[in-house]
């Protein structure tokens, strides 16, 4: 099974590492997603391993997947979190993340969700807007507080991937165009409750070359140099996520050679790395367990009529993803098999 470790059959029925999917279907029902917590904890302690030689803080993408269960597995391996809400916020602490390994991202926070960020004691905010760094200044006052913030900044660099998850363009709404980023640093100096800490850049998701990320990379650290030589310091990059996974016939770059092309040019600037990779934790780690209800025969298709629906597997409607489908038992002649479909990233990392 291509991309999907952990996953296999033994004599032609299909296991998830030692139990079987018909025992999880007969005791749970369907639709039902079904992950692997070996293959999450693999794919974090590879990140974890890649990065020995560098400060890091690995923040595990919440929008990719903000299943409570993994969320805790996560904060018990020690990963930070990158959430995009305050709903997200909520469930990572109830997971039993730390908050002071929480990133703030978005574009559009409002200012409950501000206030309860710095109520939490988040790590940092990362701001993409000057209007947004002007509200979390106001509610830092009111709470008599100092906010660290990191701007997003846009490199405009093609991530050469799907256009609904292409975010480094500078069409793009997501951060502040690179070439206004400068500026804005210093002249919000002013700001007396905003504390600069970082530097944020995130370019796309399911990005299968290393080029973009190579490309951004260099564009971010001239800036570093740019806004340290007027005194401002920058203590971490945060430097996005999007490394990609095989659902077909993808060749992704190993984690290894991801975080190789990262560190490069950044050990030398001695700054703590910060790393979102969402899909690249999940993505293969699941699968989405549903019944065959009815087969329905048209004079131009046939079609598997399942129980499971359009929302819970988004990403083919989205932007024609490919999932492969597969059955629990072969050649079981039952019409109300089991299938699966996969591999299973709830809503994708943007």
């Amino acid at each position: 099974m291509s991309g999907f470790p952990c996953f296999e059959y033994r004599d032609n029925e299909l296991y998830v590492e030692s139990v079987p999917l018909s025992h999880i279907s007969k005791t749970f029902g369907t639709p039902c997603y079904v992950y692997s917590k070996k293959v999450i904890t693999d794919a974090y302690q590879a990140f974890d391993t890649a990065f020995a030689d560098e400060d890091h803080l690995i923040c595990y993408s919440v929008k990719a997947n903000a299943n409570i269960a993994i969320l805790n597995l996560l904060a018990r391996l020690g990963s930070g979190f990158d959430i995009v809400s305050g709903g997200e916020l909520q469930r990572v602490v109830k997971a039993g993340g730390d908050p002071r390994k929480i990133v703030f991202s978005g574009v559009g926070k409002n200012t409950e969700e501000m206030r309860l960020a710095l109520a939490a004691k988040i790590l940092c905010f990362n701001v993409e807007s000057e209007a947004e760094l002007d509200a979390l200044n106001q509610i830092a006052a009111e709470m008599r507080q100092i906010a660290s913030v990191s701007l997003r900044v846009n490199p405009d660099v093609d991530a050469k991937t799907h256009p609904y998850i292409s975010t480094g363009l500078k069409e793009n709404k997501f951060g502040i165009p690179i070439v206004d980023a400068e500026r804005i640093y210093t002249t919000s100096q002013g700001l007396k409750h905003i504390r600069f800490t970082g530097l944020d850049c995130h370019i796309g998701s399911q990005l299968t070359e290393l080029g973009p990320f190579v490309q951004a990379c260099d564009r971010i650290l001239s800036l570093v140099r740019r806004i340290e030589s007027k005194g401002i310091e920058i203590e971490h990059l945060d430097l996005g996520g999007g490394l990609g996974i095989r659902y077909h016939e993808e060749e992704a770059p190993s984690i290894q050679k991801y975080v190789e092309s990262l560190c490069t040019n950044t050990s030398q600037l001695n700054k703590r790395i910060l790393i979102e990779p969402g899909r690249a934790l999940i993505g293969n780690a699941g699968l989405l367990l549903t019944r065959v209800e009815y087969l329905k025969q048209t004079p131009d298709k046939n079609f598997a009529i399942v129980d499971a629906a359009m929302n819970d597997l988004m990403r083919p409607a989205l932007y024609d993803a490919y999932h492969e489908i597969l059955p629990i038992i072969k050649n079981d002649s039952n019409k109300k098999t089991y299938q699966i479909v996969g591999p299973i990233c709830e809503t994708g990392d943007f």
